[in-house]
């Protein structure tokens, strides 16, 4: 009974191994290599799931097609499309034609101001007077001057009448008429000094007020009541003539190469939204050396809102093109320059360099490089290098 109940205890409680420390290392070491594997595992398949979706064919996204197969493109052939060209520009506006006004007599003291900016003035219009107290006088002493030659000459005159009348009986010589008559034609021409002396002083008193010497508009004005001015008192009036203004539009070489006298501008002052219609009149033929620039003066009638001095915007016609129009996605550049992709035999792409004009709002048209029949890559050209293969899917529009 006790070798049973001996028994039974034994197979009821758990039986241990003897602990082996070489076995309990090799079991952590596979545990730690499975652990490991499938890490690796897990991480290829994400890499290759973000692969796939970065790669998978579409529309317009580049890269591998679902089935392993060359990376899909849109493509367009552009054709050709008749274009107005236009330049964009910056500048400042001024008077077209500014004339200076100063002090052109004796000079003297300003008694009064009678002009003010931004008045319209005629030509002949006194904008300035200056004390004339003392020509006044002098032209007075002048005037009594021809009197008394004027005098001078009748009593010559009347001497030498009476001395023909008297010639024949023999009473006067032959000489004594002639020297009468020069004592005549002495103060004759005495009257003439005179005169002439006061036409002088006329003019110098009439050249001591400032006047307008053209019709235009006011610009600036430099001199005050109490004043002494004279030649040298510099410019007291500024005078827009006729009121014309005009932009200094900046270009580029380039830019000025493409325009000419003549051609049409549209310029809008800063801080306004109503546009002016003007001409290119006159071409810059120097260029600034430091920028890089010229100048295009734009010709515009009067306007209360063009104020010389202030800035403006401009688009300057450069006449009309015939051209391919791409969309700015399909015009890349680096240091060579602007170049497009072209899809050309056994479906390869091919770097193509392009001159391309300004933006518009259709988009950019090429100059020089394409001839519009070719198929252009659309988007995405900054993924593709040249001779890679790709899979064109050709597109209706530029803008499709």
């Amino acid at each position: 009974m006790n070798y049973d109940t001996k028994i039974e205890t034994v197979e009821d409680e758990p039986v241990s191994a003897p602990f082996d420390p070489l076995l309990s290392d090799g079991e952590d070491d596979r545990r730690s290599r499975r652990q490991m594997w499938i890490i690796l595992a897990i991480a290829g398949v994400f890499l290759i799931g973000i692969w796939f979706l970065l790669h998978q064919g579409g529309t317009d996204t580049i890269g591998e097609s679902p089935s392993g197969q060359a990376a899909v493109v849109t493509v367009i052939a552009p054709g050709k499309t008749l274009l107005t060209g236009r330049i964009s520009a910056t500048g400042s506006l001024a008077a077209r034609r500014e004339m200076p006004v100063g002090s052109v007599g004796d000079g003297g003291q300003v008694v009064s101001v009678l002009a003010e900016p931004g008045e319209w003035v005629r030509q002949g219009q006194v904008l300035a007077l200056i004390d004339s107290s003392v020509q006044t006088q002098q032209q007075a002493s002048l005037a009594a001057q021809i009197q008394v030659a004027e005098a001078d000459a009748r009593l010559a005159q009347a001497n030498l009448d009476r001395a023909l009348r008297l010639v024949d009986r023999g009473f006067i010589s032959k000489a004594d008429v002639d020297r009468l008559t020069a004592t005549r034609d002495a103060a004759n021409a005495r009257v003439r000094v005179a005169r002439a002396q006061l036409g002088e002083m006329k003019a110098r008193t009439r050249r001591l007020s400032i006047v307008a010497p053209a019709e235009g508009l006011l610009l600036e004005r430099n001199v005050e009541p109490g004043q002494v001015v004279s030649g040298g008192s510099g410019v007291l009036f500024r005078i827009a003539r006729g009121g014309e203004m005009e932009m200094l539009a900046k270009l580029t070489e380039a830019d000025l190469s493409a325009i000419s006298p003549g051609v049409s501008a549209s310029v809008t002052p800063v801080g306004s939204d109503k546009v002016f219609t003007g001409r290119v009149w006159q071409i810059s033929p120097v260029i600034d050396p430091r920028s890089r620039q010229g100048e295009a003066r734009i010709a515009l009638a009067y306007a209360p809102e063009l104020r010389p001095g202030g800035f403006a915007k401009a688009e300057i016609s450069s006449g009309t093109i015939y051209a391919p129009l791409l969309l700015e996605s399909s015009v890349l550049s680096d240091s060579k320059g602007s170049y497009v992709f072209v899809v050309g035999k056994n479906n390869k792409v091919k770097r193509r360099n392009v001159k391309v004009g300004g933006i518009t709002e259709k988009g950019i048209p090429v100059l020089e490089g394409l001839s519009g029949n070719e198929l252009v890559v659309l988007r995405a050209g900054a993924f593709l290098a040249d001779g890679e293969t790709v899979k064109p899917k050709v597109a209706k529009t530029p803008q499709g």
